[in-house]
């Protein structure tokens, strides 16, 4: 199993972007991000942080439906 990385927020929102999610908005140091699925629209909200803390990051593949491996793949 892959650790999570530790990873600045820019790098985080690009791949959330080639994943296909779009940026919805961005209220201070939040950024709310987006994807239509059959189950509905997830949403998910990215804070603004370097690094972002390798925890909140497990969390917000969890609510993305995103594997680590995945994700890493989409940061590269």
């Amino acid at each position: 199993m892959t650790k999570v990385p530790s990873l600045n927020y820019p790098q985080v929102v690009a791949a959330f972007e080639r994943a296909g999610w779009r940026v919805v908005r961005q209220k201070g140091s939040h950024i709310r991000v987006e994807r239509a699925s059959e189950s509905g629209t997830l949403k998910a909200t990215i804070p603004a942080h370097k690094p972002i803390k390798r925890s909140t990051l497990a969390k917000l593949l969890k609510d993305a439906e995103l594997t680590v491996e995945d994700f890493i793949a989409l940061v590269r």
